[in-house]
């Protein structure tokens, strides 16, 4: 007998509500369904009922909340209500998927914390790039071990644009550190391979309207010495690679998220083992060692060995809802990436003048 379906209400219906949430629910139609919908403006809930004729659409937020057929409250309004809403519908005794960032001050995160304790395994976060097919295949070929020791990785997202919504102004809490930034940090905290030990930050605005910055270079430093230099920027326009990786075997490069470029030492390479000479070198082979570098060259389309895809997050929430198969980003995870955008905030103050309640 099939497994009941998770019945769905979307809190907030704009570009993530709408547009992010229902396509990806829309995958997963033989597990989920749309049954409500909550926003303040009435020409929102009638585009859900529009698409979702079952669904009924709320005002008014106690109501919806109240709504016994809702199991699943997907939390999609602008960044500064998400703990605020999410610990309300947890309170209403529903599961919660927190969209990112699940929290942009210290004092909100603090909040969350605690109401994951109140409310274990009722909270799943949206670090949905965790299953970016390229970022899968990237962190496959790492532990492979074709590189050899990876000493340093960076991470980019580039583009040009003069951005003038919501997501511009530090009271909405916007800039690329609360937008891209989530991805990219938990990104490089899975890829480090180590706790991380410090950071390096340096934020900018170079064309978005408002008082964020548009322009994000963070580069984190492990334990284990590996450095990893995270790039957001919408003041970028010739965009750099999304990954390049760098080995003491060779080198991976991935432009674009569809190929990735790799040059590494044939396996049977021998490490060269002779002494650096302090001596007058010679007239010919006066620079490196006889032991000449054997190279495997190669392209390869971006195809994950575990077949990752961005719809692949509402059903990985279905399997521990339904089949109690634990969910792969932890709470503790996400709460990890804001303890660390705290941190960036406090290096750039110029850009963290707001005063945010949560």
């Amino acid at each position: 007998m099939a497994a009941k379906k998770i019945r769905v209400g979307i809190w907030g219906l704009g570009r993530a509500g709408l547009d992010m949430h229902c396509p990806e629910l829309n995958v997963h139609s033989d597990k989920f369904e749309i049954v409500a919908g909550c926003d303040v403006l009435q020409e929102r809930l009638d585009e859900l009922v529009q698409k979702y004729p079952k669904a009924k659409g709320y005002l008014n937020a106690d109501e919806f909340l109240a709504d016994k057929k809702i199991d699943l409250v997907a939390v999609a309004t602008p960044s500064v209500y998400h703990v605020d809403y999410d610990i309300r519908a947890l309170a209403a005794g529903k599961y919660v998927f927190a969209e990112k960032p699940v929290a942009v001050t210290a004092a909100g995160l603090k909040k969350l914390e605690a109401a994951v304790k109140k409310y274990p395994g009722k909270l799943f976060c949206r670090q949905n790039r965790r299953f970016e097919p390229a970022f899968n295949h990237v962190k496959e070929i790492i532990e492979s071990g074709i590189l050899g020791e990876i000493y340093e990785i960076k991470l980019s997202r580039h583009n040009y644009g003069f951005r003038d919504d919501w997501q511009t102004l530090q009271k909405n809490g916007g800039g690329q550190l609360n937008n891209w930034g989530p991805h990219l940090i938990d990104h490089a905290i899975q890829l480090m391979g180590a706790p991380i030990k410090e950071v390096w930050s340096d934020l900018k605005q170079v064309a978005a309207r408002g008082d964020c910055e548009d322009h994000l270079k963070a580069v984190f430093r492990g334990e284990n010495g590996r450095v990893i230099d995270v790039e957001i920027s919408g003041g970028i326009s010739l965009p750099s690679p999304v990954y390049a990786v760098y080995g003491t075997r060779g080198t991976l490069i991935c432009e674009d998220e569809q190929d990735i470029k790799l040059k590494y030492l044939k396996p049977e390479f021998a490490w060269p083992t002779s002494p650096a000479r302090d001596t007058t070198p010679p007239r010919v082979n006066s620079w490196f060692t006889a032991n000449k570098p054997e190279w495997i060259r190669k392209t390869i389309m971006v195809e994950p060995a575990n077949n990752a895809s961005m719809n692949d997050i509402y059903g990985h929430i279905y399997n521990t809802i339904r089949k109690g198969i634990p969910f792969p980003v932890k709470p503790e995870e996400a709460f990890e990436v804001v303890r660390w955008t705290d941190k960036i905030k406090k290096q750039n103050p110029q850009f963290c003048k707001a005063k945010i309640k949560e």
